[in-house]
């Protein structure tokens, strides 16, 4: 059991509320759907990793989510905090703050089911005093963010979110921070109509994650068919 925190950042997957991105493709309760999948595959990643503590900070009406029953089922092996503070930058600082305070912390979303519990934690593990890990994404974002102290997520206060350099921005503030930043696997988050198929082939096949995508009544781009 590894003496760290795993903080999962969730969105209630409520339509209209979750994956709007998704809604050009489709409908908001079919959005929904992809994100309530997302996120009961990450959860049950998260549950299997050896960390001390594992964190959930929710943001939405779970009771009026897409499969609510299951996800508060999910829960229950984590202690769940309310998101804090204006915008989303806020938010993970707070959420780093409330759930380990001082202590290491490996922060992840619900945009990556594909995420399995030893790649957590091979990350965790390699947290070490004064470093950081940082997993990009393929979009130029990142996907995980490992401290091995928590108050340094202060350094986001620096970092434009949801941009094609948010990555490379996010790697920048934590080394002038003095931290030794290193390298996570680089992974696809589930934004994009064309991102679900590949993440879906990632998964294992029985996973919520890639039953959902399968069932979604859209074309998708030539290509990206499972």
């Amino acid at each position: 059991m590894m003496d760290a925190t795993l903080l999962v950042i969730a969105k209630a997957p409520v339509p209209g509320f979750a994956k709007t991105r998704l809604m050009a493709a489709m409908t908001a309760e079919d959005a929904a759907s992809v994100a309530a999948a997302a996120l009961l595959d990450t959860l049950a990643a998260a549950r299997q990793a050896p960390f001390a503590r594992r964190v959930v900070a929710m943001t939405g009406d779970l009771a009026e989510a897409m499969r609510s029953d299951e996800i508060r089922k999910s829960l229950a092996y984590f202690d769940v905090i309310d998101q804090r503070g204006d915008g989303f930058t806020e938010r993970l600082i707070h959420a780093h703050h409330d759930a380990a305070g001082s202590g290491p912390v490996v922060q992840i979303g619900m945009d990556t089911p594909q995420v399995d519990p030893a790649m957590l934690t091979d990350i965790g593990e390699a947290l070490a005093p004064s470093s950081a890990i940082l997993g990009r994404a393929e979009d130029g974002g990142w996907w995980v963010l490992g401290l091995h102290d928590a108050s340094d997520a202060q350094a986001l206060r620096a970092v434009e979110m949801s941009t094609d350099r948010t990555g490379d921005d996010t790697r920048d503030a934590l080394q002038r921070c003095g931290l030794v930043v290193g390298a996570a696997p680089t992974l696809r988050d589930a934004d994009e109509l064309v991102d679900l198929d590949p993440i879906a082939r990632q998964c294992h096949p029985n996973s919520e994650f890639a039953r959902c995508v399968a069932a979604l009544p859209v074309s998708r781009p030539t290509g990206e068919t499972l």
